[in-house]
């Protein structure tokens, strides 16, 4: 009788029984690894991972401030969460703190951060707005009016990577954490390829960066995949907006996303792969890489005289707001001044995106 019930346990992931725990009935297959585990067993591994990435590249230090980009989105949700827990859980020793950047995109932006505002009360952490209207004297709306759909997301990833550091600056935050998982991370490999960006391309692995700049920022979820993100804030229950930016349908990272996506299904650790060979490019001696320096219009990190901020902000200004799109376009010697805008120009003189110090 003792032999009888004594059944062999199966390491596989192929049986009634949770591959790791061997107690639970299985409720998901691991999109990363393919083994059939139960919840428990699922939060604790996810969990477990982004803690071993965070201890061994050493990401924090005890006593720092930490700004988690907030968008209100599936990653920076359980970007937020996850870190609460384990700060808590490990003794981690800081203060978070939530950022937002208020693009200024009606039906989209306005409804994401009411879901950021009730994470600012379920997780019990600090939230600071900041908004291109404040910042930069433009709304996205106002933007897209002007250039239509095809370029807008130039616009707004620039406008909205210094917003970052300009909110964390704000908060003093001593470094900033955000959500980007493994897909994004193999999309980006991926289009600095297409586009032959060899400056971006020896970075974009990197698991910080920026921080030869005025905030780092780093990727707990380097390794974390977009499917694994989605299941544990599905069964977790946690308050995420999922809906899709209105101006983005048409926007180049798209094309690789739909290209990831279909490796994935046919070679799940691909993505991972993606990721590796990035770490292991090597950039030729011979290759010229741009040195940055500061931007003499508001003294953000710009490997130009003027940052790409401020090349596009002046093209809104001028109502020439293809000034800055593009790799060869951009403001000359003549153009580059820093003389008063004309009457025609929108009333945000001090709004040049040099409205902090850094």
């Amino acid at each position: 009788m003792e032999e009888t019930a004594a059944k062999p346990r199966r390491s596989g992931g192929g049986g009634r029984q949770c591959c790791i725990c061997h107690e639970r009935r299985p409720a998901l297959k691991r999109p990363k690894t393919l083994e059939q585990i139960c919840r428990e067993c699922f939060y604790a591994v996810f969990e477990e991972e982004i803690h071993q990435v965070i201890v061994e590249n050493q990401l924090f230090k005890p006593g720092e401030r930490i700004g988690i980009g907030a968008s209100g989105g599936k990653d920076s949700t359980v970007l937020a969460y996850v870190l609460s827990e384990l700060n808590k859980r490990h003794n981690y020793g800081l203060d978070l703190f939530l950022l937002s950047v208020d693009e200024g995109i009606t039906g989209y932006r306005d409804d994401s951060l009411e879901t950021v505002k009730r994470n600012e009360v379920q997780y019990g952490l600090p939230l600071k707005i900041v908004s291109y209207k404040d910042l930069y004297g433009w709304t996205m709306d106002e933007i897209v009016k002007m250039i239509g759909l095809k370029n807008n997301c130039t616009f707004c990833g620039v406008f909205r990577r210094q917003a970052l550091d300009r909110g964390a600056a704000l908060l003093k935050v001593d470094k900033l954490a955000t959500g980007h998982n493994a897909d994004d991370i193999a999309e980006t490999v991926l289009l600095n390829i297409l586009r032959g960006d060899i400056a971006r391309l020896s970075r974009c692995t990197s698991i910080t960066t920026g921080e030869d700049g005025p905030i780092p920022r780093c990727k707990p979820f380097k390794y974390s995949y977009e499917k694994e993100i989605v299941m544990y804030a599905y069964f977790k229950k946690l308050d995420y907006f999922s809906t899709e930016c209105i101006y983005s349908p048409n926007a180049y990272r798209g094309f690789a996303r739909e290209f990831i996506k279909d490796l994935e299904r046919i070679r799940p650790r691909a993505i991972l792969d993606i990721i590796k060979s990035g770490e292991d490019f090597r950039i030729a001696t011979s290759t010229k890489m741009p040195e940055q320096g500061t931007c003499e219009r508001c003294g953000y990190i710009s490997s130009q005289k003027w940052c790409k901020a401020c090349v596009l902000l002046e093209g809104l200004n001028r109502g020439m707001p293809k000034l800055g799109i593009g790799r060869s376009r951009g403001l000359n010697s003549n153009q580059m001044k820093t003389d008063k805008p004309t009457s025609r120009t929108k009333s945000i003189e001090s709004k040049q995106c040099g409205s902090l110090d850094f």
